[in-house]
């Protein structure tokens, strides 16, 4: 599988396609890596950053169905977080309601959240461009404002999960680990099915929209059904998302929908790479991980984070999953050579 996004400057150079291997050995690597992280961070006692490790899987998940419509469908969606929102309650107002099963629940989540990014993606398609943007932003910030005047579930304050959902099959949601590694197998399974759906023939056809939308249509393709499709699939992976992020806090707030977290995803996004298979995961990591180790060292963190923002702009445009497939092929090509 190639690292390389299906576009037409993508496809001009095939000979720059990864090695086939390398494309399944690295995400295996760091799955396993992944997978070792807990009773090693236990051992050294680091018990905190189990915790911190899942919140930024499930927030690479999120910043990874963000890249799934910016990056391979063309469509800037700046309210994308209000679906982690959506999904975040869903399990709120379930376990209010006296439902304790998580996988019921985190099914419920996706279920909303796709509702409610089927109507909003209805109206926001017949839009394009800039208005798509202020339309997807609109939404938003009215599920924000609706999340913060339901004075039952605590308002702009927020909730407080008494007891998480119940896991079954033997499983503890209390221990720290054991989520983790629910987490860790969820998003890994996600991610491989979106990988899988871009290499599709749905996914080659929402890349040929994003490419030349006139072109499909006068083709025969069903522009706008493709479209919607993808943005409901993404808003579902949003929510399960935001459940997943609801279940590890024991707590959701109004202010993970407001929708500088979802420009915060799009900056994720166009850090790790735009169109790119891991660019959506690699930026959410990059990014909270840069976002921890500074605020360990300094108030004003924003500063460094900015600078990172610009230096991407100027000597990596197209993402840091392109720029270290570029290198790693330059290293190859080297080595190859007599």
């Amino acid at each position: 599988m190639s690292d390389v996004p299906m576009n037409s400057a993508a496809v001009a150079a095939p000979g720059a396609a990864a090695p086939r291997w390398l494309g399944v050995a690295l995400p295996l690597a760091l799955l396993l890596l992944l997978a070792v992280f807990p009773p090693i961070a236990s051992a050294l006692g680091l018990d905190f950053y189990i915790g911190f490790v899942r919140r930024v899987l499930v927030v690479a998940l999120a910043a990874a169905s963000l890249n799934f419509i910016m990056g391979f469908g063309g469509m800037v969606a700046l309210g994308h977080a209000g679906f982690m929102g959506v999904g975040a309650y869903a399990v709120v107002v379930l376990s209010d309601a006296g439902w304790g099963s998580a996988w019921i629940m985190w099914a419920a989540a996706m279920g909303f959240a796709a509702l409610a990014a089927l109507l909003i993606g209805a109206v926001s398609l017949r839009t394009k461009g800039v208005y798509f943007i202020m339309i997807t932003l609109a939404f938003a910030q009215m599920l924000y404002y609706v999340f913060v005047s339901l004075r039952s579930y605590g308002g702009d304050d927020g909730y407080t999960l008494m007891v998480r959902p119940a896991l079954g099959l033997g499983l503890n949601s209390a221990d720290e680990s054991t989520l983790y590694w629910v987490v860790l197998a969820l998003v890994a399974a996600v991610l491989w099915w979106m990988d899988r759906a871009t290499k599709s023939r749905f996914g080659v056809a929402l890349a040929g929209i994003r490419d030349n939308e006139t072109r499909m249509r006068a083709l025969g393709y069903p522009v706008y059904a493709l479209q919607l499709t993808a943005f409901v699939l993404a808003g579902a992976i949003a929510g399960l998302a935001g459940a997943l992020l609801a279940t590890g806090n024991s707590f959701v707030s109004p202010s993970m929908m407001h929708w500088t977290q979802s420009a915060t995803l799009i900056v994720m996004v166009v850090i790790g790479g735009l169109g790119r298979r891991w660019g959506g995961a690699l930026g959410a990591a990059v990014w909270l991980v840069l976002e921890e180790v500074l605020k360990l060292n300094t108030h004003y963190w924003h500063m460094p984070l900015g600078l990172l923002l610009i230096a991407t702009a100027l000597y990596a445009p197209q993402g840091l999953a392109a720029w270290g497939g570029l290198r790693k092929l330059r290293q190859l090509r080297e080595g190859s050579k007599p």
